[in-house]
């Protein structure tokens, strides 16, 4: 299932960010807008993907859909939540087409601007300059 994530993760970067990226293993422990979708796989299992960026990250981001060169908390908060929905939205979409253990998603949720300290099953970072965002996954 992180397979589907992070390529729709790598094709946000490719088609939204459109700057070179590199994908690595684990998290950071860095200050991050962390939000989360839960899933419903097809297989009966539920997930709970977390979307974790750094503010800078998140900047990128609501340069590219906002034009803001400058957003406030809040606003990188939305970007957050918008930037899940858009990816784990994406992998939905690759896994129904692959027919590989299709799912549903839910609504996302805000959690918390802080350090990534939530269990994880697997997890990568995607890098884009200095700028990192953590994709995690966990079975529920």
């Amino acid at each position: 299932m992180l397979k589907t994530i992070i390529q729709a993760s790598e094709n946000f970067c490719i088609h939204q960010i459109r700057e070179p990226h590199v994908v690595d293993n684990g998290i950071n422990e860095k200050r991050t807008f962390i939000a989360y979708i839960d899933i419903d796989a097809q297989d009966s299992k539920k997930h709970r993907v977390y979307i974790a960026s750094d503010a800078n990250f998140m900047q990128r981001i609501a340069k590219i859909f906002l034009e803001e060169d400058q957003s406030d908390e809040e606003t990188l908060m939305d970007m957050t939540l918008e930037t899940a929905n858009l990816i784990i939205g994406s992998a939905k979409v690759i896994a129904e087409e692959a027919d590989k253990n299709p799912y549903s998603i839910n609504t996302p949720y805000f959690e918390k601007i802080d350090k990534f300290d939530f269990a994880y099953d697997e997890a990568k970072i995607i890098r884009v300059d200095k700028d990192e965002m953590i994709i995690a996954i966990k079975e529920l």
